[in-house]
């Protein structure tokens, strides 16, 4: 059973920048800003090297994402989304899933890679676990 309510999936695939918190091998944290989308009830993004947010999965799975996500309460607070799951690194299929966000986060036309050959790159899935923050995800 999913945690994500239909306000988070909206909020997921809506064009929102997530800041996504992985664990460095001393456990400081990795923040990075990612390109997000749902497949199932998993949230997914793409990357194609083995930057130090795929190194810190392999080796941690664990994850906090968080973005704004536009609106506000009625006590006058921004709305935000906080997602603590955990991740599983799928190889292959990142060029396809990036093609697929860009024409969400840059436009129908958008071609990105904007490259000939791309390498394969690898699909992140992340499975949440618990949902925080403010707005219509929260009891």
């Amino acid at each position: 059973m999913t945690v994500l309510n239909d306000a988070a999936r909206a909020s997921l695939t809506g064009g929102h920048l997530a800041h996504l918190v992985t664990l460095n091998p001393d456990g400081s944290p990795q923040l990075s800003v990612v390109w997000v989308g749902i497949d199932g009830d998993d949230i997914v993004f793409a990357h194609l090297g083995e930057g130090q947010k795929i190194k810190n999965l392999r080796r941690d799975p664990r994850v906090s994402l968080s973005m704004a996500t536009g609106g506000r309460n009625d006590a006058g607070l921004d709305h935000y989304l906080i997602v603590h799951g955990q991740a599983r690194v799928v190889e292959g299929d990142g060029p396809e899933l990036l093609q697929r966000l860009a024409h969400v986060y840059l436009g129908p036309d958008v071609k990105f890679p904007n490259w000939d050959d791309p390498p394969p790159g690898v699909v992140v899935h992340i499975t949440p676990a618990r949902v925080a923050g403010v707005g219509p995800w929260t009891g």
